[in-house]
């Protein structure tokens, strides 16, 4: 059995395991919003980030844009899992609604040489932006490359078939979204939020990139690109899947 049919296979054990299990379910976007705002920085614990969404209890000693950050991602996911039941194509309409919520308490407008945009409404940015030596497209060429990305993105998700092809287009979405970086702020977890939106339309379980894998997720985004190899991205997000899938049917048992 090769990795990814061994994937499936545990993928459909960890479906059947979760039917029924709203508890578990809840706690597992929890998780999610957990993991992802760590990797952007949020210091809360996990039990702090469970206290915050289960309880309405703010994390002591804890910045107040790091608990807003989660609260915003929280209903960002709640959003994308409701829009992907569904089953409709992809809008960049519906990606900027995405950015919007995930921006809603941390973002801000911003007046630029271009114009005026706003990170809490969704507007792609008008500005240029790096992440280290990585310099993203000139703002200027986002439009376009939203348009084309979710034109193609659309066209597959029409015609994929198989769990390897659905997987990978989820992967495919992150990895191109992220590499425009269309909004000012937000674009990590923006991608990774419509990684999990693909995977939920296609009625495949949702998960997360481990907080303590971040160095090799950055990593395997900028190999990707330098080689020009999206195969790298798409093998290391098949790890991740696995890992995550493996550590909640411990949790289901």
């Amino acid at each position: 059995m090769n990795k990814i049919n061994k994937l499936e296979t545990l993928v459909n054990e960890y479906k059947q395991a979760m039917q029924g299990q709203l508890d578990l379910q809840k706690f597992t976007y929890y998780a999610i919003t957990h993991h992802s705002t760590a990797i952007e920085g949020s210091t809360l614990t996990e039990g702090q980030v469970y206290d915050l969404l289960d309880l309405d209890m703010p994390a002591k000693n804890k910045p107040f844009t790091e608990q807003q950050m989660v609260i915003d991602h929280q209903k960002a996911l709640v959003f994308i899992m409701n829009e992907a039941k569904k089953h409709l194509l992809l809008t960049e309409n519906l990606i900027r609604q995405i950015g919007a919520l995930v921006m809603k308490n941390t973002g801000s407008a911003y007046n630029t040489a271009l114009g005026t945009f706003d990170s809490t409404l969704g507007d792609y940015r008008l500005l240029n932006v790096f992440a280290g030596a990585r310099r993203f497209p000139d703002s200027p060429q986002v439009p376009a490359l939203m348009r084309t990305l979710v034109s193609e993105i659309n066209d597959k998700i029409k015609n994929v078939q198989t769990f390897k092809q659905q997987c990978e287009l989820a992967f495919e979405l992150h990895y191109r979204f992220v590499s425009i970086h269309p909004f000012a702020d937000g674009n990590g977890r923006t991608s990774r939020l419509l990684m999990n939106y693909v995977l939920a339309r296609f009625d495949l379980p949702i998960f997360y990139v481990f907080k303590s894998s971040r160095i090799s997720y950055i990593q395997a985004l900028e190999k990707a690109r330098a080689t020009d190899n999206i195969t790298v991205f798409h093998d290391f997000m098949y790890r991740q899947y696995q890992k995550f899938i493996e550590k909640d049917l411990k949790q289901t048992q």
